[in-house]
């Protein structure tokens, strides 16, 4: 992520990190013995819950990295590593879960809210932007509503494109999401470097 901002690009990444393809076939999973009318309920439901999440680490992650005292290319390098690390599970995926965990009728803020959509991944990804991105604090937060916006369409269309898509399919675009991404998490990490040497 270079110096100049945009809107459209920053939704784009935190796109990335929220998978919403890759949560498809897990949602599905979790709610596949609730029926047709409650399912779409249950996914708005959650989906709200996940933004106010989100967005308690927006508002307030930055003073948390204060405390810290963590500059903003340290903090630049960190989102570089991160980034790589979750790129990679997106290319190479392994175990899912067990989902009979999450075997309930009407799940409530977990599994779907926590970690689906507001996971440690996105969580931590928003406090950095929120300390990279210090001067453009509105915009990014236009950015996390409009990546939330289109994840839970995504989400909510996932029967779908599930149909469409199937497993291979949907497999693929994470793959093709996990590509892009760690392709802008070694751009983040340069980015970083060369700050700290500047």
């Amino acid at each position: 992520m270079g110096a100049e901002f945009s809107i459209i690009g920053t939704a784009v990444l935190l796109m990335f990190i929220l998978d919403p393809f890759g949560n498809v076939p897990l949602l599905l999973a979790i709610l596949k013995d609730v029926e047709k009318k409650r399912k779409k309920i249950i996914i708005i439901r959650e989906s709200i819950f996940g933004l106010g999440i989100l967005l308690m680490f927006f508002f307030f992650g930055k003073a948390f990295l204060n405390i810290f005292h963590l500059e903003t290319a340290s903090v630049t390098i960190a989102g570089g590593v991160i980034f790589f690390v979750i790129a990679l599970k997106m290319i190479f995926p392994g175990e899912k879960g067990n989902i009979s965990l999450f075997g309930v009728d009407d799940p409530f803020i977990v599994p779907i809210a926590i970690p689906l959509i507001a996971g440690p991944s996105a969580l931590a990804t928003i406090m950095i932007m929120t300390k990279s991105y210090n001067e453009h604090f509105w915009a990014l937060f236009a950015s996390v509503m409009l990546a939330w916006a289109c994840s839970t369409f995504i989400l909510y269309m996932s029967p779908f494109l599930y149909k469409v898509l199937r497993e291979k399919g949907l497999s693929a675009l994470e793959k093709l999401m996990g590509m892009l991404l760690l392709m802008l998490s070694v751009q983040m990490f340069v980015d970083g470097i060369r700050a700290l040497v500047a």
